[in-house]
Formats: structure tokens, C-alpha cells, sequence
């Protein structure tokens, strides 16, 4: 479920779950009646924080690991302005996951509009490879899940590869279920809720 696939939707491996790509992250729409999630999200092992101009060059390398080429760094601190400006508008933020301990920068985790709407956005995750298997996204994703509770919302959706069987876990894990299956360009895409109330 990445803001595309490699625990984003739609691309990736256990390393994107959620909405589709790069492309799809654009947050769009306005404000809702909904609470403003909060940007600032920590779990036992992990931090959720606002997206910096720094968090660029990594950013850069998490995305070409999907196995299309490293972005330009200029493309990159110009998303990462988009995506700022769409939490302004919207109240929803896709955050960069940085390790406590480490202190390093591992991937992302969020809600965004995607594929669904802003009253029932996507949640969207991507992490670098190297720390698959450690159960990071899953708990990533399970404090944005609260996160998106306490903004009153009564439902998520997220949209995963069939191939995408990492993601799957870890949306199950979380209460997703799947709702139905649609063929797209790159091949089919699971469709998955999870009611919040």
C-alpha cells in the first residue's frame, strides 16, 4: 500500500500497501466535517512525523527500489511540497516512519484520497526492503488506523495487487476485508475496508 504499492496499494510488495503510486498520492478535495488527523503519531518503536525537504534523497531511494529508476531529487522535494500543502487542504497527511531507536528513515504510512474519497480515504504505506519482516508496517499502519477513528471517519479503504500477498497480511492483520477485485493497467487490484466505528 504504498502511495502506490511496496506496502502501498496497487504496486507493491510487502513494502507498499494502500493507494496507488506516486501519481495517485494527490491528497484532493477540501475540508470535511471530519477532526484534522493528528501529524505526529508515535508507537512503540517508531515515530509518524511531518514530511521535511531533507527526507528528499532518501525518499528518493525508498522509490527506486519499486524498480523504475531513482526520481529526480528536484521531482522529489516537489512532491513532498505537494504533499504538505494537501494536508493543509484536506486534514489527512501521509508521514514519513522514522525508527526511535535508529533514528532512520524507513518508509511512509498515511491516508490519502487515492483511489477512494476523503471522507473514506485509502491508508497507503511503502518501506524499504530492508526492514521487511519486522512487523514495522503493521504497526505503522495500526496507529494511522487510530489516528483516522479519531477523526470521526467511519471507514478506510485501501487498494493492493493480488500479487501483493505481504500487504494482504498486514491489512488483515488490521481488520481489512476484502471487498472486491477491479482490473487496472499494471493487473488486478484488491479493493479492502475496514469499518472504524
Amino acid at each position: 500500500m504504498p502511495v502506490g504499492g511496496k506496502e502501498t496499494p496497487g504496486r507493491g510488495r510487502e513494502g507498499r500497501g494502500g493507494a496507488g503510486g506516486m501519481g495517485e498520492v494527490g491528497q484532493g478535495g477540501g475540508m470535511t466535517e471530519f477532526q484534522t488527523m493528528p501529524f505526529h503519531l508515535e508507537t512503540e518503536r517508531l515515530v509518524l512525523r511531518p514530511w521535511a525537504e531533507s527526507d528528499a534523497p532518501v525518499f528518493c531511494s525508498l522509490l527506486a527500489e519499486r524498480g523504475e529508476g531513482k526520481p529526480p531529487e528536484d521531482r522529489i522535494r516537489k512532491a513532498i511540497g505537494g504533499f504538505l500543502a494537501a494536508t493543509e487542504t484536506t486534514g489527512i497527511a501521509l508521514l514519513p516512519i522514522v525508527r526511535r531507536a535508529e533514528g532512520d528513515f524507513i518508509g511512509y504510512c498515511g491516508l490519502i484520497v487515492g483511489r477512494a474519497s476523503l471522507e473514506e480515504p485509502e491508508i497507503a504505506y511503502e518501506l524499504f526492503e530492508r526492514v521487511h519482516g519486522n512487523g514495522y508496517a503493521t504497526e505503522a499502519a495500526a496507529a494511522v488506523v487510530e489516528a483516522a477513528r479519531a477523526t470521526g471517519r467511519e471507514r478506510l479503504w485501501s487498494t493492493v495487487g493480488t500479487w501483493n500477498a505481504p500487504s494482504l497480511r498486514v491489512l488483515e492483520k488490521l481488520g481489512f476485508t476484502r471487498d472486491r477485485v477491479t482490473t487496472e493497467e499494471k493487473g488486478e487490484v484488491f479493493w479492502l475496508t475496514r469499518t472504524l466505528r
